[in-house]
């Protein structure tokens, strides 16, 4: 059976709070946390890139993959 989603509004109509199956939020879970992995892996990346361009115009020295690994 499919639980339709809800909203909880206050006294004014607004918008207060949304009823999810449990299913649909699971889900939601599921796919926020496959975007934070994600966005994590962005940011090292770039971090990691922006360490190249720094060493190849020489403003950070240089470090073998032997170094970096320990």
């Amino acid at each position: 059976m499919k639980v339709p989603t809800q909203t909880v509004k206050d006294t004014n109509g607004n918008d207060q709070a949304v009823l999810v199956a449990l299913e649909d939020w699971n889900e939601l879970v599921g796919k926020l946390r496959h975007y934070e992995q994600l966005l994590n892996l962005k940011s090292k990346l770039s971090s990691a890139l922006d360490q190249v361009a720094r060493m190849r115009s020489g403003k950070l020295k240089k470090r073998t993959l032997k170094d970096a690994l320990r």
